[in-house]
């Protein structure tokens, strides 16, 4: 058994990027661009690309990575996690965005890290200072909360924490989610739960059911490609 597995689910469909792993970014198709970051980190043992599209694969297995066809069926990227990781024993298991080409090794060791310091956090994620109002205010960015110990409290697509103070500090969710493996599968096992519905939001099913998520602050920010505008916002900036 490995320490850690890094998975980058890449599913072909996307209603507003159709192929959206394969749009190519100043010459680079978008999967590459995050196989290439996440396959820096120290922390990971073995990484996946799991996808239902036999181009994909094949494109990554061209570049010398390795990739896992997945049931095109599968509904989410977490499930599309679980069905790699089900296959390849390890310890802690890596969800990296498949459309976050930003992902760096300073994104993700710190937390493989967290995980092995305390066996109660079920899950670690990034928190990212938000600095610029607009992303307050725009529900395509996840804001959260936490406690003194850096664990979640709560993850909204709202303003939160509410406050009238314009200088009110207010966290993002970006990045990786690294997972102890048999708390991925037991996520992966349950119904969506009511907080989880109405945001439209996997965290909080963690949450709701009782596990434990360590938020770790970084000054590392990133573009997630959704959509056309953000291709050409990337490569305006990165090209």
């Amino acid at each position: 058994m490995i320490e850690t597995l890094a998975v980058i689910p890449a599913r072909y469909a996307s209603t507003r990027l159709p192929g959206k792993p394969l749009v190519k970014l100043c010459g680079k198709e978008l999967v590459l661009w995050v196989w290439e970051g996440v396959r820096r980190s120290a922390s990971v043992d073995r990484f996946i690309v799991a996808t239902d599209c036999e181009a994909i694969a094949d494109l990554v297995e061209k570049a010398g990575g390795e990739a896992m066809l997945t049931p095109p069926e599968l509904p989410t990227g977490n499930d599309r996690v679980a069905y790699a990781a089900d296959r390849v024993p390890s310890r802690f298991v890596l969800n990296v965005q498949g459309d976050d080409p930003m992902v760096v090794p300073e994104m993700i060791d710190p937390m493989v890290e967290a995980l092995r310091r305390d066996p109660e956090v079920t899950l670690a994620v990034l928190a990212k200072r938000i600095d610029r109002p607009d992303e307050a205010e725009r529900d395509s960015i996840v804001k959260m909360t936490f406690d003194e110990n850096r664990r979640a409290l709560y993850f909204s697509r709202s303003l939160i924490p509410f406050s009238k103070d314009p200088k009110t500090v207010r966290f993002k969710h970006i990045g990786p989610y690294a997972w102890r493996r048999e708390a991925l599968f037991e996520f992966a096992s349950r119904p969506r739960t009511p907080l989880e519905k109405s945001e439209n939001l996997e965290m909080l099913r963690v949450l709701e059911k009782g596990g434990v998520i360590r938020c770790i602050e970084t000054d590392v920010d990133t573009i997630e490609i959704d959509t056309p505008e953000d291709v050409v916002r990337f490569e305006r900036n990165y090209c």
